[in-house]
């Protein structure tokens, strides 16, 4: 019977990637920092994934036919793993992502030219920014002397528990909502073309894909197909419709400029060198291994999730500088009562009035 080590699958697409294979009848184990209850074929395995101690005893106790790695790594810290890794299992499969990708005005393959070998911004290409750190570490895993690696480019994907608005999380987004205050968005991105992808479709190719031999050295990106990329302005307008029909009123919502935008959102290269870019994905590479038909489209997944997620709302931590930014430029402001922590009220206060 197949065993198979996933990495830190408890968020978007690992819950699923888990569900999925423990119901093909493969004993799956996973690391989690939290405890949790182990059932059947599933067994959760308590401790850090960056803890390289608990790495070792972990892969060296046991045979592994495939291991999935959901884990984010430095640059450096993956190259000192990366033998460990690929030495200790039939086939690894790394999560890249699809935001290696360089701009490119043709509709992307697996072949398309990456940040890394495209970019002339040398203070971009100074820094380990997450695009250009997981083109880095594929390079690594094509140049460690193994072939028994397969390296995944998940785009944006979505699900019951991570909604997202351009570079904004729901913390960022429909928390505002929620609390009566206004939506703030790019105008410039507003406009752009892109795609999300339900992370269970997402999870359900990686599924086909462990254990297969025929994908070991091949790179694969999981996106919906070109005909179904949308202007983030869509993405809005579902969202606002669907909470509309929630809060028995329409949202509000403020465009800013680019200058605006960036000011709020510290990650100024994913919005310059990705949500600014338009998006369009060949995906008949890995529809050889998955009926990509049976995708969810993008309106009907997001309603769906959003829905879920409504009827139980529960948010990870709020940036308050964030937020106190965005009342800032929507003239709103945060009860002191709703912000907890005397260090976040200090927070807000300074940038909502400093």
């Amino acid at each position: 019977m197949s065993q198979v080590l996933i990495l830190g699958g408890t968020g978007a697409m690992g819950i699923h990637l888990v569900q999925l294979l423990v119901n093909k009848g493969i004993v799956t184990f996973v690391t989690s920092r939290k405890h949790r209850k182990s059932d059947g074929n599933l067994q959760y395995i308590q401790g850090n994934a960056h803890n390289i101690d608990f790495i070792k005893n972990i892969l060296e106790s046991n045979e592994w036919d495939s291991i999935v790695d959901f884990m984010t790594y430095n640059t450096q810290t993956f190259k000192e793993r990366v033998d460990l890794l690929l030495n200790n299992t039939k086939q690894y499969i790394f999560l890249s992502s699809a935001r290696v990708y360089a701009d490119s005005e043709q509709s992307i393959t697996e072949n398309s030219p990456r940040l890394l070998d495209a970019s002339e911004d040398n203070d971009y290409l100074a820094t380990d920014e997450y695009a250009l750190t997981k083109a880095r570490q594929e390079d690594i895993l094509k140049n460690s002397g193994y072939k028994n690696y397969t390296i995944i480019r998940p785009y944006i994907t979505y699900s019951e528990n991570r909604l997202q608005l351009g570079v904004l999380e729901k913390e960022d987004w429909l928390y505002r909502v929620l609390h009566g205050r206004t939506i703030v968005f790019s105008e410039d991105i507003c406009k752009k073309i892109t795609t999300l992808t339900y992370g269970y479709d997402v999870s359900n190719a990686i599924a086909e894909l462990v254990g297969n031999i025929n994908t070991q050295g091949e790179i694969f990106h999981i996106t919906l197909s070109e005909q179904e990329s949308c202007q983030w302005q869509n993405i809005l307008d579902i969202y606002v419709g669907a909470l509309e029909r929630h809060l028995g009123y329409e949202p509000k919502v403020s465009l800013r400029s680019l200058n605006d935008f960036l000011n709020i959102h510290s990650g100024k290269y994913q919005i310059l060198y990705d949500r600014l870019f338009d998006r369009y994905f060949d995906n008949s590479k890995i529809a050889r291994y998955v009926e990509i038909d049976n995708f969810m489209n993008i309106k009907e997944g997001l309603n769906k999730c959003l829905e879920e997620f409504l009827k139980n709302p529960r948010f990870k931590q709020i940036n308050w500088g964030k937020q106190a930014r965005m009342d800032k430029l929507c003239n709103e402001k945060t009860s002191l009562f709703e912000i907890q922590g005397i260090k976040q009220k200090f927070e807000y206060l300074f940038f909502r009035y400093l």
